[in-house]
């Protein structure tokens, strides 16, 4: 008989969850005007909102905090984890920062301009926020079998090389300061990039003379379904398939919070010293020295011993088991999800599960407020809400997916937590063609509008919603 498979790891600190009755959150989450954003934790059974710097340190990144080196400059804690950076992902340069989106405004400020234009795999909300910010524009590459939830395609976060070029046709690639390629791509699912699309990418930047760079928030899990999926690569070890990704890149960036494993931080890595001493004078403007940047020492070695766990197979396959095993729980009970299922999230189509309530009343946001209140689970809307508003004409911009996303903590929950997600979304599944009104907008920021959106219930029934799109 075969063992069953265990995590790789064992629990050392415990976290306690508070409970809190049915009826008391939903009057909560009118409370907050239905922005998942504005529960408090303690509110909170399983929160899946995010993987971003949510998961549990191992006892050698505890170690390292003990060990930082919070000297202004020259820190050991930076040249560990510039060593880090070198071994992983071959790159000599590091900017660190305090996070993802820093990183994003350190990179834009030195590189994008008003009227450029960046195509790439549906760019991450902070990113576009980023770009519309500079008033530039973002341009969406990715291949059609991304937006169609139901089929089964091993890499749907794939760069469409025939958009890709079109749009370097008509924008000049003298508007177009890189390209950039996310792994995993978020927006869309999670899903992965093929290790030949990212070579058959940066092949045609290189024709026309364009820079791609990368954002590499999920990289370690990218490089597990290569392995995984794409069958030149079955036998390669997952630091080479990460070398292999990165060798024609100019500029990574990264949120460490995801596949570093630490609780805040990320960087900036590159090899031309001419652009690195550019960043430089953004990263002391903004973040801090070039020996720390944004961070604590005891972070950057929390970091550097997280890069070298993050790319343990094992680690990743436990990782990648768990959240396939809430999407298997979550077929059973007939829910839809965007499919194949990929390395951090699970994607519930909300135009599947609510067919009923129109784009206009943000229906993956109804679904995200229906499951906390039905179990206290907190997910996120990828959808029409966080596509926010077309900086031209001020009007949505409608999703091509409406997405609860269910985000896993890394090295956090147990399958029995996943079982009681499946539950509830069971739940909510059993009484979704009860729910006739999704929401309206009461206020908004005037960029990046979900983090910080004022919802109301939305006061037309859903056949009068849907007359007013005819």
């Amino acid at each position: 008989m075969k063992l069953p498979a265990i995590p790789p790891y064992k629990t050392k600190v415990v976290e306690p969850v508070y409970f809190r009755t049915k009826e008391e959150r939903r009057a909560k989450i009118q409370e907050v005007n239905y922005n998942l954003f504005n529960i408090h934790s303690d509110w909170v059974i399983i929160d899946l909102m995010t993987d971003s710097g949510t998961g549990a340190m191992s006892e050698q990144q505890w170690a390292e905090i003990m060990l930082g080196d919070e000297s202004y400059a020259g820190s050991e804690s930076y040249f560990k984890l510039l060593r880090s950076v070198q071994d992983i992902l071959g790159f000599e340069f590091l900017a660190p920062t305090h996070q993802g989106r820093a990183a994003e405004n350190i990179l834009f400020s030195a590189t994008v301009k008003e009227g450029d234009v960046i195509p790439g795999n549906a760019h991450f909300d902070t990113t576009k926020g980023h770009i519309e910010f500079r008033k530039a524009k973002a341009i969406d590459c990715t291949i059609a079998e991304a937006f169609d939830t139901a089929l089964e395609h091993p890499f749907k976060g794939n760069i469409d090389l025939e958009k890709l070029e079109a749009t370097i046709l008509q924008y000049g690639k003298e508007h177009i300061p890189f390209i950039n390629i996310t792994v995993t791509c978020n927006t869309v699912g999670g899903q992965p990039v093929s290790l030949a699309n990212i070579q058959d990418t940066c092949a045609l930047a290189k024709r026309y003379g364009i820079p791609v760079y990368m954002d590499i928030a999920r990289y370690a899990e990218n490089a597990y379904f290569i392995k995984t999926r794409e069958a030149a690569y079955a036998d390669w070890s997952i630091r080479d398939i990460v070398k292999a990704m990165f060798k024609e890149a100019e500029v990574v960036w990264m949120s460490s919070k995801k596949d570093g494993l630490v609780n805040i931080g990320g960087f900036i890595a590159l090899n031309d010293p001419e652009l690195y001493e550019k960043l430089g004078q953004y990263t002391i403007i903004y973040e801090g020295f070039l020996t720390y940047g944004g961070m604590s020492g005891r972070a950057m070695g929390a970091l550097a011993v997280g890069l070298q766990e993050g790319v343990d197979f094992h680690y990743l396959e436990d990782r990648v088991m768990q959240v396939q095993y809430l999407g298997e729980q979550l077929k059973k009970h007939g829910i839809p999800i965007q499919e194949p299922v990929g390395g951090h999230a699970l994607y519930i189509d909300a135009k599947r599960m609510l067919p009923q309530i129109p784009q206009t009343q943000y229906p993956a946001q109804l679904l995200a407020v229906e499951a906390y209140i039905e179990g206290g689970v907190r997910g996120v809307e990828i959808g029409t809400l966080l596509a926010d508003r077309d900086p031209e004409t001020g009007k949505d911009r409608m999703a091509e997916m409406e997405l609860l996303r269910l985000a896993i903590p890394r090295r956090v929950y147990s399958r029995s937590h996943m079982d009681y997600v499946a539950a509830t979304m069971a739940k909510v599944a059993a009484r979704s063609h009860e729910l006739e009104n999704g929401f309206n907008i009461k206020r908004q920021a005037k960029i990046l509008r979900h983090f910080t959106v004022e919802l109301e219930r939305a006061k037309s029934t859903q056949k009068e919603a849907s007359s007013l799109l005819v």
